[in-house]
């Protein structure tokens, strides 16, 4: 390395991908895209299997294929997802603590998988709606341990379950779809821990999208 340049910290960790992108604000709009396109997914396919379990019920008239159960929620998730997954990087860089726990594609991946299987937990038969809830709890709590352990992480999580709840809430309040069973005013109990593990799981993904916007900054530092 010439005299007078600094290599800047993880930047040996970076990956390959978009690493011809040298406008950071363009490098931002990939990663929302990307993000939005894997929230729409994941509502898709999470979505229909709710339907399918008869936990979530939409009006006859709306119900007339697959796409048009709930035409909002993909675009709604995804849009979230977009958000949550660039908010969690940017808080660890306001915060000055970078995120450097189980870092690699592997791991996200496994993380994706366990929030998929969380969710489909909520579907299994217990003897009340409490021991369902403090499972998905015990579940999402395990999540963010062993794929996150951040503080932000967590208290992001949290934050993130509490909005998303109470826009639940006004939502099947005023008619737009509703839940069977309902435990927790209008929704169910385990709703909150669904969110938690959702958040956890975008923010995750997120921050793996962004390890690879510091390849860029590397190498225009090089460069100049």
């Amino acid at each position: 390395m010439a005299e007078g340049e600094t290599e800047l910290p993880g930047s040996k960790k970076c990956g390959p991908y978009i690493s011809s992108v040298t406008s950071q604000s363009v490098n931002l709009m990939i990663r929302g895209v990307v993000l939005f396109l894997i929230g729409v997914f994941l509502a898709l396919v999470l979505n229909l299997l709710q339907i399918q379990r008869n936990v979530t019920l939409f009006p006859p008239d709306v119900i007339a294929s697959i796409f048009s159960s709930a035409w909002w929620v993909p675009p709604c998730c995804g849009t979230a997802s977009a958000v949550i997954g660039l908010l969690y990087p940017c808080i660890d860089r306001h915060l000055g603590e970078p995120h450097k726990f189980k870092r690699e594609w592997s791991s996200v991946m496994r993380c994706v998988a366990v929030f998929v299987g969380i969710n489909h937990a909520s579907k299994v038969d217990f003897d009340n709606n409490i021991q369902l809830s403090l499972t998905l709890a015990a579940l999402s709590i395990g999540l963010w341990w062993t794929f996150d352990r951040s503080r932000s992480g967590f208290g992001l999580g949290v934050g993130i379950a509490f909005l998303a709840t109470v826009v639940t809430q006004l939502l099947v309040y005023n008619g737009v779809y509703q839940y069977t069973s309902p435990d927790f005013l209008y929704v169910r109990s385990w709703l909150p821990c669904i969110f938690f593990a959702g958040g956890i799981t975008m923010g995750n993904i997120g921050r793996q999208l962004a390890m690879y916007e510091c390849k860029v900054i590397a190498e225009k530092s090089h460069q100049e």
